[in-house]
């Protein structure tokens, strides 16, 4: 089992940056959207002046199959206090994903303004966490694995049969290797499980087609508490909207999706 910093591991290559996509950072057979996002994110940091991943805006175009992958970075600024780049992921000569990154210099500070609140949730003890395979999912989900989800158990209706109709869900995350967040990691934070869909009684897989992010400042050590929310399922797609605070109360992410759903 490898860890995050493993899994996102980049040698260079001939003429662009090679990656071994890891099939356990997945959600049935298809690569989680964060994981693909923090390979795009590290491949960037390699060669920006800046240390730290402030935003990212990504397309997927198609779901890359563990293995071999290359990655590319086209500088577009660079400035004093943000750098900007287009990042490409291929496999066999075929893009898969596309982000547009910014670069920047992120603190643990007190923001100079703020009204977002962290949520109420129960603590990590009391609050279920998701298996990797649970008796009658339609499919498996490694990354559960490595990625600790446990719910409020306010949010578990579905599991019982009962779909909820507030389209939230809330819980804590931990890196189960025992790794703190940081920039890159916390793009996994940004896209947690289950989907929106789900909670609302629609199985199956919801594909993210584009997903922003927003990484707000450097995380305190330890889990991490998630909201997530959506407005609407219509013409086939649905939106999800993340905060994530880490464990002294600040907001360290913000992120919004469109996924495509089969209801």
């Amino acid at each position: 089992m490898k860890t995050f910093t493993e899994a996102t591991a980049l040698v260079a290559g001939d003429g662009a940056l090679e990656a071994d996509l890891d099939p356990q950072w997945a959600v049935g057979d298809k690569l989680h959207g964060g994981y693909i996002m923090a390979l795009l994110g590290r491949a960037v940091a390699r060669s920006a002046e800046l240390p730290h991943l402030v935003s990212m805006s990504a397309t997927f175009l198609r779901p890359p199959a563990p293995g071999r992958a290359t990655v590319t970075v086209e500088p577009l600024r660079s400035g004093r206090t943000a750098g900007m780049f287009r990042a490409r992921l291929e496999q066999e000569g075929v893009p898969c994903a596309e982000a547009l990154v910014t670069q920047g210099v992120l603190d643990d500070a007190a923001p100079w303004w703020g009204r977002a609140k962290p949520p109420a949730l129960p603590p990590e003890e009391e609050c279920m966490r998701l298996p990797s395979e649970a008796p009658g999912s339609p499919f498996p989900v490694p990354l559960l694995d490595l990625v600790e989800h446990r719910l409020d158990p306010a949010c578990l209706g579905f599991a019982v049969g009962r779909p909820a109709q507030d389209g939230r869900t809330a819980g804590w995350l931990r890196l189960t290797g025992g790794d703190d967040w940081d920039p890159l990691s916390l793009l996994i934070a940004t896209d947690p499980a289950p989907p929106i869909s789900l909670t609302l009684g629609v199985t199956g897989w919801a594909p993210t087609l584009s997903l922003t992010a927003y990484v707000r400042r450097l995380p305190a050590p330890g889990p991490l508490r998630f909201v997530m929310t959506s407005s609407e399922i219509t013409s086939g797609r649905m939106d999800e909207v993340v905060e994530v605070w880490d464990s002294a109360d600040t907001l360290v992410a913000q992120a919004t999706q469109l996924a495509a759903v089969r209801v």
